[in-house]
């Protein structure tokens, strides 16, 4: 049976990594409901507006717009033998919503949970800093620029995405937990949570997930 290969964690886990490391391995295409509502934020449209004010106060999206995502994106012909969410489910309505979907398409769920203690989440997401023409990411207290503030390939000025900063990562984390027990509980209970160590290096935490979802 295909797989759906959840992956969850707080922000700055490194889930995002791990869920494109997972999808190349496994050749499955990964959906990131944090890049596609933040592609969404950039639209000049009502939703565009009212998700791009949601990020800036740290707040999540409703499951309303969040299941019109998934269930949109996971009905693409290149889904059919598979993919890997990131971000999503978040919420029991949620979960309803993705137990229904699996069904559907004949596709078993795994979750996978990336731990990391929080205060080295705050230093991996108030210490990031993207370079505002290419895109890199740094950060200053885990991988500063050679230069303060500057682009390392481009010369290109860095700057703080308004969700890194303390007040909003605060915000964030918090709002991710209280969110999240119901659906890791969930889970966990059905047998089928499997938890990492997110504070190894990357390749380190990919084979251990790699090996405890055995295989694709």
């Amino acid at each position: 049976m295909s797989k759906i290969i959840v992956m969850m964690g707080a922000p700055g886990v490194g889930k995002g990594t791990q869920a494109r490391l997972l999808a190349e391995k496994c050749g499955y295409p990964q959906i990131s409901t944090g890049d596609i509502l933040r592609e969404m934020a950039h639209a000049d449209t009502p939703l565009g507006r009212e998700i791009k004010a949601r990020q800036a106060a740290g707040q999540l999206v409703s499951d309303e717009v969040l299941a019109s995502v998934i269930l949109t994106r996971a009905s693409q012909p290149d889904c059919k033998n598979g993919y890997v969410l990131d971000g999503f489910p978040r919420t029991l309505a949620q979960i309803r919503m993705l137990e229904k979907l699996a069904e559907q398409q004949d596709k078993e769920i795994r979750l996978i949970k990336v731990v990391v203690p929080c205060e080295s989440l705050m230093k991996r997401l108030t210490g990031r800093r993207n370079c505002t023409r290419c895109g890199e990411i740094y950060n200053i207290y885990l991988r500063p620029p050679k230069r303060e503030g500057v682009c390392d390939l481009d010369g290109a000025p860095l700057a703080q995405r308004s969700d890194d900063k303390a007040e909003t990562v605060g915000a964030r984390l918090e709002a991710y937990e209280r969110s999240t027990a119901p659906v890791i509980d969930y889970y966990r209970q059905s047998g089928r949570l499997i938890e990492v160590n997110g504070e190894r290096p990357v390749d380190e935490v990919f084979r251990d997930i790699y090996a405890k979802v055995e295989g694709c």
